[in-house]
């Protein structure tokens, strides 16, 4: 896939993946490969393409100060998509046109990104909804070797947005599922307005099985999972009224996708150890990420935690003292919420430290026992006749303040004592191919 300078007329190739290319005829590669490739992923956008391409072609040259190329991925559009994108191949400086037979937003990025020979690689909608004052803002700390990923966030301080209540409130409510569910400390998964370094790409490609709208997602937990670094650039947005997009059936496909990840990564089905840092990063004791994702986790494994504490409880407690059967009770849900804990809530992985974690939580347990047994005390003294189900109200509500307890202890002592792992090493300086000439 390349680009080129202007050209009287286009033709078609075959690429080595089966796409077809729109190239200039007579003109081989650019001499140099370009710092930046932007995708435009499209599907039936005739209305749009060419009044985004060419506003983009236009702010490019205004402001970054690297060669570029802009590549229209047309996802098996069955309007004039191609036909435009042909031409804005044909007659723009740095354009070029890439045609899949199958759609998918994720399917067109992978394709096109591991074709490409672009140092950094971006996308971008084609409604240009995202402000392009942001460009600049994005791929700054991947050019300069700082940063591994670059996102776009609607949801972070800075951001301006215009959307309706439903989007808003369904965009807020996936992206609260993936910090919880996936342990995420990105805030945006899916705006569209994303860069990463061709290095880092060439690592998480491979291990990206989504091909429509959840590759975003998995993409950025994958790097976040193996201590890449991802840079978030607040963004002005506006919604686009006419997309085509069908918000139930891509909410659907992305808790699919979210559940399949999760248990990708909890079961080890995918080789997180292939990355950088990955092996070191899993068996390293830590609280990662951040609190709000792991207040959801902790709350969820909190719940069956004391839903089986209650149901142990009844069924001991007709054999047993109160004391006793809160005791053993809170012994084996303990157990059980340690590991859990120690898995989801705080990520740790690997045989290091297990026996550790487990100790500690049954000290942690101890403090538990206390406060429920101490509930235990008062109840007996202000109530000496309590039926069983009022002890088991008093000891709910005592376990509520013992969960509390538990979180902090588990947070600042158990998983919290971490050595460091700092991200993978980059580059202090631009590298080579990163050249601050401008083709024009």
């Amino acid at each position: 896939m390349t680009t080129s300078n202007p050209m009287t007329r286009t033709d078609l190739a075959v690429a080595p993946a089966g796409l077809r290319v729109a190239l200039p005829v007579g003109q081989d590669l650019i001499p140099f490969a370009p710092a930046v490739d932007v995708v435009i992923p499209v599907h039936n956008e005739q209305a749009t393409l060419e009044r985004s391409v060419r506003r983009l072609y236009a702010h490019l040259r205004s402001v970054l100060p690297y060669t570029f190329r802009i590549t229209i991925a047309d996802n098996a559009s069955t309007d004039l998509t191609w036909e435009i994108a042909c031409r804005l191949a044909r007659d723009v400086p740095e354009v070029c046109a890439v045609h899949l037979s199958a759609k998918g937003r994720g399917r067109a990025l992978s394709q096109v990104w591991a074709g490409s020979d672009a140092a950094v690689l971006a996308y971008m909608d084609a409604d240009l909804s995202t402000d392009l004052a942001a460009v600049l803002p994005l791929l700054a700390p991947l050019l300069s070797g700082h940063s591994d990923l670059a996102i776009g966030t609607r949801l972070g301080r800075g951001s301006r947005v215009v959307r309706g209540p439903k989007r808003e409130l369904i965009s807020r409510t996936y992206n609260l599922i993936v910090r919880a569910a996936l342990g995420a400390g990105f805030s945006d998964a899916q705006c569209g307005f994303k860069a990463i370094r061709a290095d880092a790409a060439a690592e998480l490609l491979p291990l990206v099985e989504d091909r429509e709208w959840f590759f975003d997602t998995e993409l950025l937990v994958l790097a976040e999972r193996s201590g890449m670094r991802i840079h978030e650039v607040p963004v002005d947005w506006v919604d686009d009224p006419s997309s085509t997009v069908d918000i139930v059936d891509t909410a659907r496909k992305d808790l699919a996708g979210i559940w399949r990840l999760g248990q990708g990564l909890s079961s080890g089905r995918i080789p997180l150890s292939t990355l950088r840092n990955a092996s070191q990063a899993e068996e390293v004791s830590g609280s990662p990420r951040g609190l709000v994702g792991q207040l959801g986790r902790f709350a969820l494994i909190g719940v069956a935690s004391t839903l089986a504490y209650a149901a142990l409880y009844w069924v001991l407690r007709s054999g047993m003292s109160a004391q006793w059967a809160n005791a053993v009770a809170l012994m084996l849900t303990a157990v059980g919420n340690t590991a859990a804990n120690r898995a989801i809530t705080f990520g740790v992985r690997g045989r290091p430290d297990r026996l550790r974690h487990q100790a500690q939580g049954l000290v942690v347990f101890g403090v538990g026992l206390a406060v429920t047994a101490g509930a235990l005390v008062a109840l007996d003294a202000l109530a000496p006749e309590a039926s069983r189900p009022v002890e088991l109200v008093v000891l709910t509500a005592a376990n509520v303040l013992a969960t509390l307890i538990r979180f902090l202890l588990y947070r600042s002592w158990v998983f919290g004592n971490r050595r460091a792992v700092g991200p993978r090493p980059v580059p202090h300086a631009a590298p080579a191919a990163l050249s601050p000439e401008v083709s024009r």
